[in-house]
């Protein structure tokens, strides 16, 4: 299959910082039953490069942990490309690294971001309960209105 029929899923986070860990744990959940057509980047943070990989897809989904408390524990939206000035080592932005494939490679996959609400992002291992809620709540719309209306 040919990568521009394909699916890239990043998971963004840090599974130490207890709910800075549900793009991890989002892909974790959903890995064994995704479609051949899709496939999965775990990340701490976005990088530069991954404008390059970026560049190889139909579709981006980034997935990462929010402390923005959303009205059904996640939000999903577009996500487009943007000159930001987050270019440093520790912070680039889904926005950012679209721009950078828009630019560099002169490809535009349709991206959107899955954020997902926690509240403990403190050292420690596993979510918190809060979180978990949220996590199912995102699978199950992952599941009926991405996974069934595109494949």
């Amino acid at each position: 299959m040919n990568n521009k029929s394909k699916t890239l899923l990043f998971g963004i986070g840090n599974c130490g910082r207890a709910d800075d860990g549900l793009g991890w744990a989002f892909l974790d959940k959903i890995k064994s039953y995704l479609p051949i057509n899709y496939d999965i980047e775990y990340r701490y943070q976005l990088q530069v490069e991954d404008a390059e990989l970026v560049k190889q897809y139909q579709r981006v989904i980034f997935i990462d942990a929010h402390e923005t408390k959303f009205k059904k524990g996640f939000i999903y939206k577009k996500c487009s490309p943007k000159a930001t000035d987050s270019f440093t080592s520790h912070e680039l932005d889904p926005q950012s690294v679209l721009y950078l494939t828009d630019t560099i490679y002169n490809k535009h996959p349709k991206a959107f971001t899955l954020g997902i609400t926690g509240d403990n992002f403190c050292l420690a291992m596993g979510l918190s309960k809060y979180a978990e809620l949220n996590l199912s709540n995102a699978i199950d719309f992952f599941d009926e209105k991405i996974l069934n209306l595109v494949n």
